[in-house]
């Protein structure tokens, strides 16, 4: 077919018109999703991607953000810790991603750190841990209260990996400066998925045999707590016999359970679904009209992706960027109201002030609030480790988050963390 003047000129004209389009399409401001939709931590995150989709949703009704539309791209890291540094850096190289929300476990966090860390991205991570870090490319909306429970035998009982234990050194350490003896503090520790809890109780319930009271602290993740509260309940066990104090038990692990014989047992939170407040009350309302299921409950990770998102919106509002260094600048010191009451604050430590809340787990699967604090500063490094006693993160005056009080050095390696 011979080629006129008129249809090279038209070829040209679409040649140019093409890459136009796809420029006009990519002006959106995108927000990695990073959080296993599959895996032993599905039955936790998954709400979380959701949580995250509502929110850019109800972002794009007010306008987007700088005359921009959001744009949610999600990945399944799959329960695989490795696999979220190599979604983390997909993120960031290939979907270029202004930020992201994600992770749950301190593991799958300490995978992405150096990922985030050598392409300078930014990462908002929802749930409470165990302290020991602070990185310049990470804001930490959750938080990891420590409780004295009032009994004189602990069992210690975790899934194996960095959160259970570091939590669990800082516990020990807190427990024998109250007097606990060393022999009075039972630690176990059980692979991602365990379900055979038959033996594990078993060995908590004979702790008990000398009539010294004994509590439970739980670090157990995932789906693990579905096997282990059900056997609690086969072993007869109840919150007035052998309390059990959960650090990774919410509203969401708690609805796929017969919950009846765990009334009274206790979880830490910042936030829990019963929260009487307005701006609760309308979260729920958002989030079920959304998910189109009035039974759906929401968890205290939800409400820091709440908290996260929307101080992230606003740094960026005020920045007028979504450059990471200017947005960091910005987060400092940005304010947010709770769902429980009182106003959060980030911290140049990257930490949040949060309430500390325990719940007394009901019969309906939901949480009576039996204590509530004051608005508590996120601390990056405990006071209980002598290591970390000297440690302090100032993003904002000292540009370290781990500088060392006595020889007024900073060492910032991620290795360390």
């Amino acid at each position: 077919m011979k080629l006129t003047r008129r249809m090279l000129l038209a070829s040209g004209v679409a040649a140019l018109a093409t890459p136009r389009i796809a420029f006009a399409q990519a002006e959106t401001i995108k927000i990695g999703i990073l959080h296993s939709l599959s895996g032993t931590m599905a039955i936790s995150e998954t709400t979380l991607k959701d949580t995250m989709l509502m929110l850019i949703e109800a972002q794009n009704a007010k306008g987007g953000l700088l005359g921009k539309q959001l744009e949610a791209v999600v990945v399944d890291p799959a329960s695989d810790w490795p696999l979220f540094a190599e979604k983390a850096r997909e993120l960031l190289t290939v979907s270029k991603v202004d930020c992201m929300f994600g992770c749950w476990t301190s593991v799958s966090r300490k995978s992405v750190l150096p990922v985030i860390e050598e392409l300078n991205g930014l990462l908002f991570y929802p749930v409470q841990y165990e302290g020991e870090e602070s990185s310049r490319n990470v804001f930490y909306t959750g938080a990891a209260p420590l409780n004295e429970l009032g009994i004189t035998k602990f069992a210690l009982l975790g899934t194996d990996y960095v959160y259970p234990r570091t939590t669990n050194n800082i516990l020990e350490a807190y427990l024998k400066s109250k007097g606990i003896a060393a022999e009075d503090i039972f630690v176990n520790y059980t692979p991602f998925g365990h379900s055979d809890w038959s033996k594990i109780v078993a060995d908590v319930v004979a702790l008990g045999a000398d009539g010294k009271k004994v509590g439970v602290v739980s670090t157990i993740n995932g789906d693990a707590n579905i096997g282990f509260y059900k056997e609690l309940a086969a072993a007869g066990v109840t919150a007035d016999t052998l309390p059990v104090i959960a650090f990774s038990v919410g509203e969401e692990e708690l609805s796929g359970l017969d919950t009846t014989n765990l009334a009274g047992h206790l979880a830490a939170w910042n936030y829990f679904m019963t929260a009487d407040t307005p701006e609760n009350a309308k979260f729920i309302a958002d989030w079920h009209a959304f998910i189109k299921d009035d039974k759906r409950v929401t968890n205290d990770p939800m409400e820091a992706h709440y908290i996260g998102f929307n101080m992230w919106v606003n740094a960026v509002t005020e920045a007028g960027t979504t450059d990471v260094d200017a947005v960091r600048e910005k987060m400092w010191g940005q304010k947010f109201p709770n769902l429980t009451g009182g106003v959060a604050e980030m911290l140049v430590n990257h930490h949040l002030t949060k309430p500390v809340l325990i719940g007394e787990i009901r019969a309906d699967g939901q949480f009576d609030i039996i204590s509530q604090t004051e608005p508590v500063p996120g601390d990056a490094w405990t006071d209980y480790l002598p290591e970390s006693a000297v440690l302090d993160s100032n993003w904002r005056d000292l540009q370290c988050g781990m500088f060392n009080t006595e020889t007024k050095t900073c060492v910032q390696l991620t290795s360390n963390y």
